[in-house]
Protein backbone atom coordinates (compact mmCIF):
# COMPACT_ATOMS: atom_id res chain seq x y z
CA UNK A 1 0.00 0.00 0.00
CA UNK A 2 1.13 3.40 -0.98
CA UNK A 3 2.38 5.37 2.37
CA UNK A 4 -0.80 8.27 1.15
CA UNK A 5 -2.69 5.10 1.02
CA UNK A 6 -2.28 5.02 4.26
CA UNK A 7 -2.54 8.90 5.22
CA UNK A 8 -6.08 8.41 3.75
CA UNK A 9 -7.72 5.47 5.23
CA UNK A 10 -6.27 7.20 8.95
CA UNK A 11 -7.88 10.38 8.27
CA UNK A 12 -11.11 8.51 6.87
CA UNK A 13 -10.78 6.47 9.98
CA UNK A 14 -10.58 9.67 11.93
CA UNK A 15 -13.17 11.58 10.33
CA UNK A 16 -15.36 8.35 11.04
CA UNK A 17 -14.73 8.24 14.62
CA UNK A 18 -15.36 11.81 14.98
CA UNK A 19 -18.43 11.25 13.44
CA UNK A 20 -19.62 8.90 15.58
CA UNK A 21 -18.97 10.74 18.78
CA UNK A 22 -20.38 14.01 17.85
CA UNK A 23 -23.40 12.26 16.90
CA UNK A 24 -23.42 10.85 20.36
CA UNK A 25 -23.50 13.98 21.82
CA UNK A 26 -25.99 15.44 19.77
CA UNK A 27 -29.61 15.02 19.69
CA UNK A 28 -31.37 14.67 16.60
CA UNK A 29 -31.56 17.97 14.00
CA UNK A 30 -34.52 20.09 14.07
CA UNK A 31 -35.11 21.76 10.50
CA UNK A 32 -35.51 25.66 11.40
CA UNK A 33 -35.67 28.54 9.63
CA UNK A 34 -34.31 31.72 10.00
CA UNK A 35 -37.51 33.33 10.53
CA UNK A 36 -38.49 30.39 13.49
CA UNK A 37 -34.70 31.18 14.28
CA UNK A 38 -35.30 34.47 15.14
CA UNK A 39 -38.93 33.74 17.01
CA UNK A 40 -36.85 31.27 19.36
CA UNK A 41 -34.31 34.19 20.00
CA UNK A 42 -36.85 37.19 20.92
CA UNK A 43 -38.39 34.67 23.45
CA UNK A 44 -35.62 32.74 25.00
CA UNK A 45 -33.06 35.24 24.46
CA UNK A 46 -31.97 36.72 27.79
CA UNK A 47 -30.69 40.45 26.43
CA UNK A 48 -34.33 40.92 25.10
CA UNK A 49 -35.64 39.29 28.77
CA UNK A 50 -34.00 42.34 30.41
CA UNK A 51 -34.96 45.13 27.98
CA UNK A 52 -39.26 43.50 28.64
CA UNK A 53 -38.47 43.70 32.17
CA UNK A 54 -37.35 47.65 31.84
CA UNK A 55 -40.14 48.13 29.64
CA UNK A 56 -42.48 47.11 32.14
CA UNK A 57 -40.75 48.87 35.07
CA UNK A 58 -41.86 51.88 32.95
CA UNK A 59 -45.08 51.51 33.17
CA UNK A 60 -45.11 51.23 36.55
CA UNK A 61 -43.20 54.24 36.92
CA UNK A 62 -46.05 55.95 34.85
CA UNK A 63 -48.29 54.67 37.32
CA UNK A 64 -46.72 56.02 40.12
CA UNK A 65 -46.08 59.69 38.86
CA UNK A 66 -50.01 59.71 37.65
CA UNK A 67 -50.60 58.37 41.71
CA UNK A 68 -49.04 61.41 42.87
CA UNK A 69 -52.27 63.47 41.92
CA UNK A 70 -53.50 61.76 44.28
CA UNK A 71 -54.27 63.20 47.98
CA UNK A 72 -51.82 62.56 50.65
CA UNK A 73 -53.24 60.96 53.46
CA UNK A 74 -52.14 60.24 57.14
CA UNK A 75 -53.08 58.47 59.84
CA UNK A 76 -51.28 59.21 63.40
CA UNK A 77 -51.07 58.61 67.19
CA UNK A 78 -49.55 59.31 70.50
CA UNK A 79 -49.73 58.52 74.02
CA UNK A 80 -47.07 59.26 76.73
CA UNK A 81 -46.47 59.59 80.47
CA UNK A 82 -46.04 62.95 81.75
CA UNK A 83 -43.96 63.81 84.81
CA UNK A 84 -44.23 66.44 87.49
CA UNK A 85 -43.71 69.23 86.91
CA UNK A 86 -41.13 71.13 89.11
CA UNK A 87 -41.55 75.08 89.73
CA UNK A 88 -37.97 76.83 90.81
CA UNK A 89 -39.74 80.27 92.28
CA UNK A 90 -36.13 80.73 94.00
CA UNK A 91 -33.73 80.30 90.92
CA UNK A 92 -32.42 76.52 89.75
CA UNK A 93 -30.37 76.31 92.56
CA UNK A 94 -32.98 76.95 95.53
CA UNK A 95 -35.96 74.43 96.54
CA UNK A 96 -39.13 74.10 93.91
CA UNK A 97 -42.39 73.75 94.71
CA UNK A 98 -44.20 71.00 92.92
CA UNK A 99 -46.88 71.63 90.16
CA UNK A 100 -49.28 68.44 90.06
CA UNK A 101 -50.11 67.89 86.23
CA UNK A 102 -52.22 64.87 84.31
CA UNK A 103 -49.23 62.13 83.96
CA UNK A 104 -51.13 60.41 80.83
CA UNK A 105 -51.76 62.38 77.60
CA UNK A 106 -52.51 60.71 74.24
CA UNK A 107 -54.22 62.10 70.88
CA UNK A 108 -55.06 60.40 67.43
CA UNK A 109 -56.20 60.99 64.48
CA UNK A 110 -55.71 62.18 60.73
CA UNK A 111 -54.51 64.57 58.11
CA UNK A 112 -54.96 64.91 54.46
CA UNK A 113 -53.10 67.50 51.88
CA UNK A 114 -54.29 67.31 48.00
CA UNK A 115 -52.35 69.37 45.60
CA UNK A 116 -53.69 72.17 43.50
CA UNK A 117 -50.80 73.41 41.89
CA UNK A 118 -47.20 72.75 42.12
CA UNK A 119 -45.40 74.37 39.20
CA UNK A 120 -46.94 71.70 36.86
CA UNK A 121 -44.36 69.81 38.05
CA UNK A 122 -46.64 66.28 38.36
CA UNK A 123 -47.27 66.96 34.98
CA UNK A 124 -43.93 67.00 34.04
CA UNK A 125 -42.97 63.96 36.27
CA UNK A 126 -45.98 61.98 33.90
CA UNK A 127 -44.91 63.22 31.48
CA UNK A 128 -40.74 62.22 31.94
CA UNK A 129 -42.26 58.84 32.24
CA UNK A 130 -44.00 58.55 29.60
CA UNK A 131 -40.60 59.24 27.40
CA UNK A 132 -38.69 57.36 29.32
CA UNK A 133 -41.31 54.56 28.21
CA UNK A 134 -41.25 55.73 24.78
CA UNK A 135 -37.45 55.08 25.01
CA UNK A 136 -37.38 51.75 26.87
CA UNK A 137 -39.31 50.36 24.20
CA UNK A 138 -36.91 51.91 21.42
CA UNK A 139 -33.88 50.83 23.36
CA UNK A 140 -36.09 46.74 23.36
CA UNK A 141 -36.44 47.19 19.60
CA UNK A 142 -33.04 47.85 19.17
CA UNK A 143 -31.68 45.24 21.22
CA UNK A 144 -34.26 43.13 19.17
CA UNK A 145 -32.64 44.35 16.13
CA UNK A 146 -29.14 43.15 17.16
CA UNK A 147 -29.86 40.13 18.25
CA UNK A 148 -31.67 39.26 15.18
CA UNK A 149 -28.72 40.17 13.04
CA UNK A 150 -26.62 38.50 15.37
CA UNK A 151 -28.55 35.65 14.55
CA UNK A 152 -28.32 35.82 11.30
CA UNK A 153 -25.11 36.08 11.02
CA UNK A 154 -24.83 32.90 13.37
CA UNK A 155 -27.40 31.41 11.09
CA UNK A 156 -25.90 32.33 7.49
CA UNK A 157 -22.35 30.82 9.01
CA UNK A 158 -23.71 27.58 9.88
CA UNK A 159 -25.61 27.02 6.66
CA UNK A 160 -22.48 28.63 4.68
CA UNK A 161 -20.62 25.81 6.32
CA UNK A 162 -23.44 23.25 5.54
CA UNK A 163 -22.94 24.63 1.92
CA UNK A 164 -19.28 23.87 1.92
CA UNK A 165 -20.02 20.77 3.42
CA UNK A 166 -22.05 19.64 0.26
CA UNK A 167 -19.58 20.71 -1.90
CA UNK A 168 -16.28 19.34 -0.78
CA UNK A 169 -17.93 15.65 -0.18
CA UNK A 170 -19.05 15.74 -4.11
CA UNK A 171 -14.99 17.34 -4.60
CA UNK A 172 -13.84 14.58 -2.85
CA UNK A 173 -16.00 12.10 -5.11
CA UNK A 174 -15.06 13.40 -7.99
CA UNK A 175 -11.37 12.93 -6.91
CA UNK A 176 -11.25 9.91 -5.67
CA UNK A 177 -12.61 8.63 -9.10
CA UNK A 178 -10.35 10.98 -11.14
CA UNK A 179 -7.47 9.31 -9.04
CA UNK A 180 -9.12 5.85 -9.88
CA UNK A 181 -8.37 6.86 -13.88
CA UNK A 182 -5.35 8.09 -13.18
CA UNK A 183 -3.97 4.85 -11.37
CA UNK A 184 -5.05 3.05 -13.78
CA UNK A 185 -3.26 5.47 -16.39
CA UNK A 186 0.08 4.43 -14.63
CA UNK A 187 -1.04 0.58 -14.74
CA UNK A 188 -0.88 1.12 -18.27
CA UNK A 189 2.81 3.37 -18.05
CA UNK A 190 0.89 5.90 -19.62
CA UNK A 191 1.40 8.36 -16.55
CA UNK A 192 4.41 8.53 -13.80
CA UNK A 193 3.98 7.19 -9.98
CA UNK A 194 4.20 11.21 -8.72
CA UNK A 195 1.07 12.08 -10.51
CA UNK A 196 -0.44 9.42 -8.64
CA UNK A 197 0.83 10.56 -5.35
CA UNK A 198 0.11 14.10 -6.37
CA UNK A 199 -3.45 13.22 -6.30
CA UNK A 200 -3.45 11.24 -3.55
CA UNK A 201 -1.86 14.27 -1.38
CA UNK A 202 -4.34 16.68 -2.83
CA UNK A 203 -7.70 14.24 -1.86
CA UNK A 204 -5.67 13.60 2.08
CA UNK A 205 -5.57 17.83 2.02
CA UNK A 206 -9.17 17.76 0.89
CA UNK A 207 -10.32 15.28 3.51
CA UNK A 208 -8.73 17.83 6.50
CA UNK A 209 -10.58 20.51 4.75
CA UNK A 210 -13.54 18.03 5.75
CA UNK A 211 -12.95 18.05 9.13
CA UNK A 212 -12.57 21.81 9.57
CA UNK A 213 -15.31 22.39 7.86
CA UNK A 214 -17.19 19.83 10.12
CA UNK A 215 -15.64 21.54 13.64
CA UNK A 216 -16.86 25.30 11.75
CA UNK A 217 -20.11 23.64 11.39
CA UNK A 218 -19.69 22.59 15.16
CA UNK A 219 -19.43 25.80 16.66
CA UNK A 220 -21.51 27.62 14.74
CA UNK A 221 -24.54 25.70 15.60
CA UNK A 222 -23.16 26.15 19.35
CA UNK A 223 -23.07 29.52 19.15
CA UNK A 224 -26.55 29.56 17.57
CA UNK A 225 -28.37 27.23 20.20
CA UNK A 226 -26.46 29.25 22.89
CA UNK A 227 -28.49 32.67 21.22
CA UNK A 228 -32.18 31.11 20.85
CA UNK A 229 -31.65 29.40 24.09
CA UNK A 230 -31.02 26.07 23.45
CA UNK A 231 -28.41 23.92 25.19
CA UNK A 232 -25.16 22.49 23.55
CA UNK A 233 -26.25 19.69 22.15
CA UNK A 234 -29.48 21.40 20.12
CA UNK A 235 -28.43 20.44 16.87
CA UNK A 236 -29.81 23.43 13.97
CA UNK A 237 -30.85 21.87 10.28
CA UNK A 238 -30.73 24.85 8.38
CA UNK A 239 -31.87 25.75 4.85
CA UNK A 240 -30.38 24.11 2.24
CA UNK A 241 -30.03 26.82 0.06
CA UNK A 242 -29.10 30.45 0.23
CA UNK A 243 -32.22 33.03 0.91
CA UNK A 244 -32.87 35.02 -2.21
CA UNK A 245 -32.11 38.90 -1.89
CA UNK A 246 -35.11 41.56 -2.44
CA UNK A 247 -35.03 43.88 -5.29
CA UNK A 248 -32.83 46.94 -3.92
CA UNK A 249 -33.95 50.54 -3.36
CA UNK A 250 -32.06 53.00 -4.01
CA UNK A 251 -30.01 55.06 -1.23
CA UNK A 252 -32.23 58.48 -0.98
CA UNK A 253 -35.23 55.67 -0.26
CA UNK A 254 -33.26 53.74 2.20
CA UNK A 255 -31.80 56.99 3.90
CA UNK A 256 -35.32 58.26 3.94
CA UNK A 257 -36.56 55.04 5.88
CA UNK A 258 -33.70 55.44 8.24
CA UNK A 259 -34.55 59.17 9.49
CA UNK A 260 -38.92 57.18 10.10
CA UNK A 261 -37.53 54.22 11.83
CA UNK A 262 -34.11 54.24 12.48
CA UNK A 263 -34.02 52.73 15.93
CA UNK A 264 -30.79 54.92 17.50
CA UNK A 265 -31.97 57.81 15.55
CA UNK A 266 -35.54 57.56 17.76
CA UNK A 267 -33.68 56.99 20.90
CA UNK A 268 -31.53 60.04 20.38
CA UNK A 269 -34.79 61.83 19.73
CA UNK A 270 -35.82 60.32 23.45
CA UNK A 271 -33.17 61.53 24.86
CA UNK A 272 -33.36 64.77 24.02
CA UNK A 273 -37.00 65.25 24.87
CA UNK A 274 -36.19 64.00 28.48
CA UNK A 275 -33.29 66.80 28.92
CA UNK A 276 -36.04 69.23 27.92
CA UNK A 277 -38.39 67.79 30.36
CA UNK A 278 -35.96 68.04 32.91
CA UNK A 279 -34.83 71.99 32.27
CA UNK A 280 -38.50 72.36 32.35
CA UNK A 281 -38.77 70.46 35.66
CA UNK A 282 -35.82 72.43 37.67
CA UNK A 283 -37.39 75.72 36.64
CA UNK A 284 -40.41 74.85 38.23
CA UNK A 285 -38.59 74.38 41.31
CA UNK A 286 -39.14 78.87 41.39
CA UNK A 287 -43.00 78.76 41.61
CA UNK A 288 -45.46 78.73 44.02
CA UNK A 289 -47.60 75.41 45.95
CA UNK A 290 -50.82 75.64 46.51
CA UNK A 291 -53.21 72.84 47.65
CA UNK A 292 -56.27 72.06 50.18
CA UNK A 293 -55.38 70.53 53.76
CA UNK A 294 -57.33 69.48 56.26
CA UNK A 295 -56.96 67.49 60.11
CA UNK A 296 -58.93 66.06 62.58
CA UNK A 297 -57.88 64.63 65.79
CA UNK A 298 -58.98 63.23 69.19
CA UNK A 299 -56.76 64.54 72.35
CA UNK A 300 -56.71 64.18 76.41
CA UNK A 301 -56.10 66.68 77.85
CA UNK A 302 -57.05 69.70 76.41
CA UNK A 303 -54.63 72.21 77.59
CA UNK A 304 -54.39 73.78 74.40
CA UNK A 305 -57.09 76.22 74.62
CA UNK A 306 -58.26 78.16 77.95
CA UNK A 307 -59.58 77.45 80.01
CA UNK A 308 -58.08 74.37 80.34
CA UNK A 309 -59.89 70.76 80.78
CA UNK A 310 -59.18 67.49 82.27
CA UNK A 311 -60.92 65.40 79.50
CA UNK A 312 -60.82 64.10 75.97
CA UNK A 313 -61.43 66.97 73.35
CA UNK A 314 -61.77 66.80 69.20
CA UNK A 315 -60.19 69.63 67.21
CA UNK A 316 -60.84 69.83 63.23
CA UNK A 317 -58.88 72.25 60.93
CA UNK A 318 -59.19 72.80 57.10
CA UNK A 319 -58.43 75.25 54.40
CA UNK A 320 -55.97 76.40 51.74
CA UNK A 321 -51.95 76.09 51.99
CA UNK A 322 -49.95 78.64 49.79
CA UNK A 323 -45.77 78.62 50.19
CA UNK A 324 -43.48 80.70 47.28
CA UNK A 325 -39.52 79.34 47.78
CA UNK A 326 -37.99 82.66 48.13
CA UNK A 327 -35.12 80.81 47.99
CA UNK A 328 -34.85 78.83 45.00
CA UNK A 329 -34.15 81.99 43.41
CA UNK A 330 -30.72 81.51 44.16
CA UNK A 331 -30.72 78.06 45.01
CA UNK A 332 -32.09 77.12 41.30
CA UNK A 333 -29.81 79.28 39.37
CA UNK A 334 -26.72 77.25 39.00
CA UNK A 335 -28.99 73.75 38.25
CA UNK A 336 -31.26 75.72 35.55
CA UNK A 337 -27.72 76.45 34.00
CA UNK A 338 -26.22 72.82 33.89
CA UNK A 339 -29.85 71.58 33.01
CA UNK A 340 -29.81 73.97 29.87
CA UNK A 341 -26.07 72.69 28.79
CA UNK A 342 -27.07 69.47 29.28
CA UNK A 343 -29.53 69.81 26.75
CA UNK A 344 -27.57 71.91 24.34
CA UNK A 345 -24.94 68.44 24.60
CA UNK A 346 -27.80 66.31 23.59
CA UNK A 347 -28.76 68.28 20.40
CA UNK A 348 -25.33 68.15 19.68
CA UNK A 349 -25.19 64.28 20.18
CA UNK A 350 -28.84 64.43 18.33
CA UNK A 351 -27.12 65.43 15.13
CA UNK A 352 -24.28 63.17 15.45
CA UNK A 353 -26.14 60.36 15.81
CA UNK A 354 -27.88 61.58 12.58
CA UNK A 355 -24.51 61.80 10.99
CA UNK A 356 -23.64 58.25 12.26
CA UNK A 357 -27.25 56.90 10.68
CA UNK A 358 -26.25 58.36 7.69
CA UNK A 359 -22.92 57.05 7.71
CA UNK A 360 -24.15 53.50 8.35
CA UNK A 361 -26.90 53.47 5.83
CA UNK A 362 -24.41 54.54 3.03
CA UNK A 363 -21.97 52.27 4.26
CA UNK A 364 -24.64 49.41 4.34
CA UNK A 365 -25.96 50.33 1.29
CA UNK A 366 -22.51 50.12 -0.74
CA UNK A 367 -21.57 46.97 0.16
CA UNK A 368 -24.92 45.17 -0.50
CA UNK A 369 -24.18 46.16 -3.99
CA UNK A 370 -21.01 45.27 -3.78
CA UNK A 371 -22.10 41.57 -2.67
CA UNK A 372 -24.90 41.46 -5.69
CA UNK A 373 -22.30 42.15 -7.92
CA UNK A 374 -19.84 39.56 -6.47
CA UNK A 375 -22.56 37.08 -6.81
CA UNK A 376 -22.62 37.93 -10.55
CA UNK A 377 -18.52 37.68 -10.94
CA UNK A 378 -19.14 34.04 -9.02
CA UNK A 379 -21.63 32.86 -11.18
CA UNK A 380 -19.19 34.06 -14.64
CA UNK A 381 -16.44 32.76 -12.72
CA UNK A 382 -18.25 29.04 -12.49
CA UNK A 383 -19.22 29.24 -15.47
CA UNK A 384 -15.32 30.14 -17.00
CA UNK A 385 -13.78 27.31 -14.08
CA UNK A 386 -15.87 24.72 -15.49
CA UNK A 387 -15.14 24.96 -18.88
CA UNK A 388 -11.42 25.24 -17.89
CA UNK A 389 -11.83 22.11 -16.18
CA UNK A 390 -13.29 20.43 -19.53
CA UNK A 391 -11.08 21.58 -21.49
CA UNK A 392 -7.70 20.74 -19.30
CA UNK A 393 -9.36 17.24 -18.52
CA UNK A 394 -9.56 16.22 -21.84
CA UNK A 395 -5.92 17.76 -22.64
CA UNK A 396 -4.48 15.30 -19.90
CA UNK A 397 -6.21 12.40 -20.33
CA UNK A 398 -4.80 12.51 -24.08
CA UNK A 399 -1.42 13.38 -22.83
CA UNK A 400 -1.34 17.53 -23.83
CA UNK A 401 -1.25 18.63 -20.38
CA UNK A 402 0.45 18.02 -17.12
CA UNK A 403 -1.13 16.81 -13.91
CA UNK A 404 -1.13 19.87 -12.19
CA UNK A 405 -2.72 21.82 -14.55
CA UNK A 406 -5.82 19.29 -14.01
CA UNK A 407 -5.27 19.95 -10.14
CA UNK A 408 -5.25 23.35 -10.46
CA UNK A 409 -8.06 23.68 -12.86
CA UNK A 410 -10.05 21.50 -10.17
CA UNK A 411 -9.13 23.79 -7.33
CA UNK A 412 -10.16 26.83 -9.15
CA UNK A 413 -13.10 25.25 -9.98
CA UNK A 414 -14.42 24.17 -6.08
CA UNK A 415 -12.72 27.54 -5.10
CA UNK A 416 -15.33 29.65 -7.47
CA UNK A 417 -18.19 27.53 -5.98
CA UNK A 418 -17.04 28.12 -2.83
CA UNK A 419 -16.79 31.62 -3.85
CA UNK A 420 -20.66 31.51 -4.69
CA UNK A 421 -22.15 30.55 -1.86
CA UNK A 422 -19.82 32.70 0.29
CA UNK A 423 -21.18 35.54 -1.77
CA UNK A 424 -24.81 34.93 -1.71
CA UNK A 425 -24.39 34.91 2.06
CA UNK A 426 -22.61 37.63 2.70
CA UNK A 427 -24.94 39.58 0.41
CA UNK A 428 -28.25 38.43 2.43
CA UNK A 429 -26.03 39.01 5.74
CA UNK A 430 -25.03 42.47 4.00
CA UNK A 431 -29.06 43.06 3.56
CA UNK A 432 -29.78 42.34 7.34
CA UNK A 433 -27.07 45.14 8.03
CA UNK A 434 -29.13 47.46 6.06
CA UNK A 435 -32.23 46.53 7.72
CA UNK A 436 -30.58 47.24 10.93
CA UNK A 437 -29.36 50.43 10.08
CA UNK A 438 -32.75 52.06 8.77
CA UNK A 439 -35.18 49.91 11.38
CA UNK A 440 -36.68 48.01 9.62
CA UNK A 441 -34.73 44.66 11.35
Amino acid sequence: MYPYKKQNALIWLFIFASNIAFAQQKTAAVHLSLSEVWNRAEINNKTIKMQDLKVAGSEEAIKDAKAERLPDIEAEGEYARVSNMPVYDNGLFHAHSQFEVVHTSYSFGGNAYLNLYNGNKTNLKIAEEKEKKGLAVEQLNLTTSEVRLRTAAYYLDLQRSRIFKALMLKDINDQEKQLEEIRQLLKNGVVLKSDVLRAELKLSRQKMSLIQIDNDIAIANQKLAILIGETDQFTIETDSTAIAEPKIKTYPEYLEDAIDHSYEFKISEKETELSKLELKSVKANVSFKLGLFANYAYSYPQIQFYPYSIAMYGLGLSGIKASFPISAFYHNKHKAKAAEIALQRQEVEHEATSDKVRQEVNEAYLRYKEALTRIDVAKQNIKQATENLRIVNNTYFNQLSLLTDLLDADTQLLQTRFDLAAAQIAAQLQYFQLQKAIGNL
